[in-house]
């Protein structure tokens, strides 16, 4: 009777100890593919700041913007020029000094005269629509629909995906280089705190420790306020 419990526990034992050592094994695995999981959703969403912020930037004098609000607004609501070209200067003609402003003022002054001797000269008289061969048409169109993909909802944009309500870090700087010419820089970010919370909070925690003795930075981020790199991710 006695050696039957004894072997029980033994076996009790073993089992336990056969445990232990499938989870120290599994329990860096498991972490690793959900953060790797989670991190896809993030890092595509730091993408679509980047590309807000680029899009704000050039239509703000080179200025990125800190707030949020301000940033969506712009999204959901600018409209950026797309220009169609219709006829194209060949060799011969720019050397001989016409450029597409010269053309356009000439097609004008014919549309007024009604003389397009000139610019029948130059080849470019009416088509068979009567819309001049040569010609500049601006269309205006929403920058959602066209920088960001079909479905892109601007409003989650400030949101930290598994981040349970949480938004992104995201601040400006501007620096004057010694030519006097204004260096602006932005950076949005989340910890990893933000996003890995409850999925192995020792796993988490070993995660920081390593990056905080790398002194980099412990989570993920685009764009950085203290060093230009060209807007890059540190994923990247």
């Amino acid at each position: 009777m006695k050696k039957a419990l004894l072997n029980l526990l033994l076996v009790v034992a073993i089992a336990g100890l056969g445990f232990i050592c499938y989870r120290s094994i599994m329990d860096p695995i498991e972490f690793s593919n959900e953060r790797t999981n989670r991190e896809k959703a993030i890092i595509a969403r730091l993408i679509d700041i980047r590309t807000a912020q680029i899009e704000y930037r050039n239509n703000h004098g080179g200025a990125y913007t800190d707030d949020f609000d301000t940033l969506i607004n712009y999204i959901k609501n600018a409209q950026m020029p797309i220009i169609m070209k219709v006829g194209e200067l060949n060799d011969d003609q720019l050397e001989r000094g016409l450029t597409e402003g010269k053309v356009l003022e000439m097609i004008e002054k014919a549309k007024k005269t009604n003389k397009w001797e000139e610019v029948e000269k130059e080849g470019f008289g009416l088509d068979e629509s009567g819309l001049p061969k040569f010609r500049r048409d601006t269309t205006w169109i929403a920058v959602v629909d066209t920088v960001f993909r079909k479905g892109f909802i601007a409003d989650s944009l400030a949101y930290v995906p598994f981040g349970n309500g949480a938004k992104f870090e995201m601040e400006t700087r501007c620096d004057t280089t010694k030519s006097g010419i204004a260096q602006w820089l932005f950076e949005a970010r989340t910890l990893y705190k933000v996003y890995l919370d409850g999925i192995n909070n020792q796993e988490m925690n070993n995660l920081i420790s390593n990056m905080k003795k790398l002194d980099r930075y412990a989570g993920l981020k685009v764009g950085d306020v203290e060093t230009p790199n060209n807007n890059a991710g540190n994923w990247e």
